[in-house]
């Protein structure tokens, strides 16, 4: 039996973690700035979109601290340290996500029944500001989120929040050249369809890396593929895929083989091609002696 195991490096970790502090940064001044300007307005608008933006400032927190988690090392207790809390911050995210597009949901048909006017040119300055401070941050996890499900969660928060203020301002310049009242609430309910869309990906695959279930973008049936095309392999069974964590694929195997004088050849073969196609980095392989008979050419999980 051989394992491999391969960890994130500093440098990628480094990186990320500066992400989240600019983030949260620029999105705690966005709230003061919001506060301010809505007590200033009187606009209760203001001072309930800064309320959702804390709740957003939460959802970062929860991804930046999930990631520092899974730096941590394995203990006696904890054999593979606490890497699933990338997983478990998904998760969360994903929850606090749907209830936010719940509020935005209600709050625009609310206003359908009772529509309100955009309060003037103070909103659409605060919503400009808004896309501009959430439409960075976005940015920032932009490229890790294709990657990084703990990652996606937080760029989902940001793209989402800079599309509802995409949608104030727009529905703001409209509201002040026409009496359509309706836009507003319109173009919010628009945003909580789109934004929806994404967060049920992000809940679907959370809930499948919870449950220890094959990642997306891992075919079981290429691996099995992958390991029979070796002349020596007669069958394999125990096979098992999982996320240890939103970045990591760990897999086990039992490996049937004609021959054993080349094991450690035959493993490290096995895991460069696997870690080339799926990008599994923890891999133990258990390799057993069979005779070469009709009943052990078939391969099973």
């Amino acid at each position: 039996m051989m394992s491999h195991h391969s960890d994130s490096t500093a440098g990628t970790f480094t990186a990320k973690s500066n992400a989240f502090k600019l983030g949260v940064s620029l999105n705690v001044i966005f709230i003061v700035i919001e506060a301010i300007a809505g007590f200033s307005a009187s606009s209760l608008a203001l001072l309930a979109d800064a309320g959702h933006n804390l709740s957003d400032v939460l959802g970062l927190l929860i991804s930046w601290f999930a990631l520092w988690l899974s730096q941590k090392q394995p203990t006696k207790n904890k054999t593979y340290g606490y890497k699933s809390s990338s997983i478990l911050a998904a998760l969360a995210n994903a929850v606090i996500l749907l209830i936010a597009i719940g509020g935005i949901a209600a709050e625009a048909i609310q206003r359908f029944a009772s529509p309100q006017p955009i309060a003037g040119w103070t909103v659409i300055i605060v919503a400009a500001i808004g896309v501009i401070i959430n439409g960075v941050t976005a940015w920032l996890f932009l490229m890790d989120q294709k990657d990084d499900l703990n990652i996606r969660g937080a760029f989902l928060h940001m793209a989402a929040d800079a599309g509802v203020s995409v949608g104030v301002v727009i529905a703001g310049f409209v509201s002040l050249l026409t009496s359509w009242q309706w836009l507003d609430p319109a173009v919010s309910l628009l945003i909580a369809i789109v934004i929806l869309i994404g967060t049920w990906d992000l809940l679907r695959q959370s809930i499948n890396l919870a449950l220890n279930a094959v990642p997306s973008g891992v075919d079981t049936d290429k691996i099995k593929q992958i390991i029979l095309t070796d002349p020596t392999v007669l069958s394999i069974h125990d096979l098992h895929v999982w996320g240890m964590s939103t970045t990591e694929v760990a897999m086990t195997v039992h490996i049937v083989r004609t021959n054993l004088a080349d094991n450690n050849a035959f493993i490290a073969k096995m895991n460069h091609a696997l870690n080339d196609d799926f990008h599994i980095c923890h891999l133990t392989v258990q390799v057993e002696l069979g005779k070469c008979s009709p009943e052990l050419t078939d391969s099973s999980v």
